[in-house]
């Protein structure tokens, strides 16, 4: 499911989640009201790129992630879509 998330969409984090990382525990997480959220590497990879400053769209960030990567786009776009449409749906996202 991608919600929508379409590639010239601008995520950012949604409002009162923070990306912060539990240095005790070793993993990045995304604190919301509430609930958190732990990080892969990959989910904190697109997260950093999707809400990098300035702002970049979806669309750029997935082509940053694909060289990063050096997978093909069009793989790196399906998941990083699917991603995006879930973390949204959960409320650590907005549009």
């Amino acid at each position: 499911m991608t919600d929508g998330v379409r590639e010239e969409d601008r995520v950012r984090l949604a409002p009162g989640v923070m990306l912060r990382q539990d240095r005790v525990r070793g993993h990045w997480q995304l604190l919301g009201p509430e609930r958190v959220l732990i990080l892969d590497e990959v989910a904190l990879e697109v997260v950093r790129a999707v809400t990098a400053q300035p702002p970049a769209t979806v669309g750029t960030a997935i082509t940053a992630l694909a060289a990063q990567f050096d997978a093909p786009r069009d793989e790196i776009a399906a998941d990083v879509l699917e991603l995006l449409g879930d973390m949204i749906a959960k409320g650590f996202l907005t549009r």
